[in-house]
């Protein structure tokens, strides 16, 4: 599954693609039709990379990918708006059996559920998560430019002083 690119924003709602990044902040496009795009200011905004969102478990983290992998496999999706706080936690224990019941909340298990209903009609189970980038890894290595070295600059020759007022008061000196 690849999440790579896929933000969420505090303060709106959906998930957003994130384009890319100007000197004011970052330009996200809407993953529904319209595929508006807006732009996010660096300072202000709250980003989270879905690539990187984990969900608090019993003896462990469990990561958000391997969450909706399950919720792909699952069968019986609650509607998000109309379900209780019940039916949510059912369904959560069913997708997720390890999370913790008592610091994952209502709210958070609405969240994912919205957000996997988003994503579910996109190509992005199908596709394979790129590597992360590391600072040894060959791929890094290999993408690094080829810097050439600068040719040496040629000196100019030293200029030697002309004969200027100094010389001419020596002149008149000695006379």
């Amino acid at each position: 599954m690849n999440l790579r690119g896929l933000v969420s924003v505090s303060g709106k709602p959906g998930l957003f693609k994130l384009i890319g990044q100007n000197k004011s902040g970052f330009i996200l496009e809407t993953l529904d039709e319209q595929k508006n795009k807006i732009v996010v200011n660096i300072s202000t905004a709250k980003m989270a990379s879905l690539e990187d969102i984990t969900v608090f478990g019993d003896s462990a983290d469990l990561k958000l990918s391997d969450i909706f992998l399950k919720m792909k496999d699952s069968k019986n999706l609650p509607d998000a708006k109309t379900a209780d706080g019940n039916a949510l936690r059912a369904y959560f224990t069913e997708v997720a059996p390890d999370h913790d019941q008592e610091r994952v909340y209502a709210s958070d298990m609405k969240k994912i559920i919205n957000w996997f209903s988003i994503i579910k009609d996109l190509p992005l189970f199908n596709e394979e998560a790129p590597e992360p980038i590391t600072d040894g890894s060959p791929v890094a290595a290999a993408e690094t430019p080829v810097v050439k070295k600068p040719e040496p600059v040629k000196e100019k020759p030293k200029a030697t002083k002309a004969a200027g007022k100094s010389a001419t008061r020596l002149s008149q000196k000695s006379k």
